[in-house]
């Protein structure tokens, strides 16, 4: 644990709801919430402003290298800027997100240059990241490990109302289509692929709401730790 509060690592597939409920964690908790899948598909759209090559794994590097990218929490979770401008509405677009899972995320320098900036901001502590690999590369002595998983079926219905409710429109098939090649990306990857650690608890969203999964993560953080920052 460090001076200001636990780490804490939730990593699960895409489509999982991981990211609304970390969000909501470290809003309990008044820790910084950090989205490592936010910090990748800033890079992709770095990389489409100039012009970068997506095959050429080393100029998406220099990309994660030299951007200026910052997270600014906010009650409704986080605020994403690219080089001084708000961008998180522009990272979730289905082009975005195929080309991150393509190209963006495989690039080795990438990661290396993302997990620099991910530990640099989670060195303290009092911080809860999501992602796939936070647990087994990031933040490998974290506090807390949660693996978090949802049905396909679940995953597929709650991406479809996601994308309803920004004015794109894909179908249930499209949408399930593109998690199962998700996943076996996500599963298949040489560098920070989707693994359960060995010493991660696994928690279930099926059926469930977000109060109902936060009483069972809070129930796993050691008692009498820190309160809020």
């Amino acid at each position: 644990m460090g001076p200001d509060g636990w780490t804490i690592a939730i990593d699960g597939p895409a489509g999982s709801g991981k990211s609304t409920v970390a969000k909501a964690l470290a809003r309990r908790l008044g820790y910084l919430y950090i989205d490592s899948g936010a910090m990748y598909r800033c890079v992709t759209l770095a990389a489409l402003r100039r012009g970068v090559d997506f095959g050429d794994p080393e100029a998406l590097a220099a990309v994660a290298r030299s951007c200026d990218m910052r997270l600014e929490p906010v009650p409704a979770g986080l605020k994403v800027f690219l080089d001084g401008e708000e961008v998180e509405n522009l990272l979730r677009t289905p082009d975005i997100s195929r080309r991150t899972s393509a190209y963006t995320a495989n690039s080795r320098g990438v990661r290396e240059a993302l997990v620099v900036r991910q530990r640099e901001w989670g060195a303290r502590g009092g911080v809860v990241m999501e992602g796939r690999d936070i647990g087994t590369v990031v933040f490998p002595g974290a506090d807390l490990k949660v693996y978090f998983d949802v049905a396909v079926e679940e995953r597929t219905r709650r991406r479809v109302l996601d994308y309803a409710s920004r004015g794109i429109e894909r179908t249930p098939e499209e949408v399930r289509a593109d998690i199962e090649r998700r996943d076996a990306e996500d599963k298949g990857r040489p560098v920070g692929a989707l693994v359960r650690a060995p010493d991660a608890v696994l928690v279930r969203g099926d059926g469930k709401d977000v109060e109902t999964i936060l009483a069972e993560i809070l129930g796993l953080l050691p008692a009498g730790g820190p309160g809020s920052r």
